[in-house]
């Protein structure tokens, strides 16, 4: 998750700083990469709540 993030930010600066991604569709990548990583986390935390 931590390198998701982090490259990411790097792909998002590179963008600000006027520069062209290699691949546009990158950064929507990442982030659905990332909403990904969040939701099993967020599935996992749920079933260990319904098993107490």
């Amino acid at each position: 998750l931590r390198e998701l993030r982090e490259e990411l930010s790097r792909e998002r600066a590179r963008t600000a700083a006027g520069g062209s991604t290699e691949n546009p569709m990158r950064i929507r990548e990442l982030r659905r990469a990332i909403a990904r990583v969040l939701t099993v986390i967020k599935e996992e935390e749920l079933r260990k709540k319904r098993k107490d």
